[in-house]
């Protein structure tokens, strides 16, 4: 069993599916689902004046207000506010989200479990598979490229 594999198992993914379900953006509610602040995160404080390990609150990063596709379509929602938490994102957005996760994964307080289990198990479930190619298309196309160069070869022949 991998690391990956055995982190898994140990996520809440009732409740992650719950929170996914929702039509909001859900990077906040991930963040607390998640331990919190790692030892190994690399924030400008000076050594000793605060230990951040296992702090859940938002780092203000705007990681996941630069992911979010509705906010690059309409820059003009993000006019009610400068903040860059998730917080701003979801008064931003609201019940417009496209529930693409994005912002959940650009989070990085987002425990690396729950985004794997978003991108190898949620995700492909939301993605319509591509229409097959008959072969009926490829004999189209076949006969399409045998005119073209029919075409062609006339052009250069004269």
């Amino acid at each position: 069993m991998t690391t990956t594999k055995e982190n898994k198992d140990k996520i809440r993914k009732e409740v992650a599916d719950i929170i996914l379900e929702k039509k909001e953006p859900p990077v906040a509610r991930f963040r607390l689902l998640s331990k919190g602040m790692e030892p190994y995160h690399r924030l400008n404080i000076p050594t000793g004046v605060i230990d951040l390990c296992g702090d859940k609150g938002c780092l203000a990063c705007g990681n996941c207000i630069d992911s979010c596709p509705v906010l690059r379509k309409q820059p003009d929602r993000f006019e009610k506010t400068e903040q860059r938490t998730s917080f701003a994102l979801e008064a931003c957005v609201g019940e417009d989200c496209e529930q693409c996760f994005s912002c959940v994964l650009a989070c990085p307080q987002v425990d690396t479990a729950y985004k794997d289990y978003i991108v190898d198990e949620v995700i492909p479930e939301t993605i319509q598979p591509a229409p097959r190619i008959t072969a009926l298309d490829n004999y189209f196309m076949a006969i399409m490229a045998l005119i073209l160069g029919i075409v062609i070869g006339v052009f250069l022949a004269r």
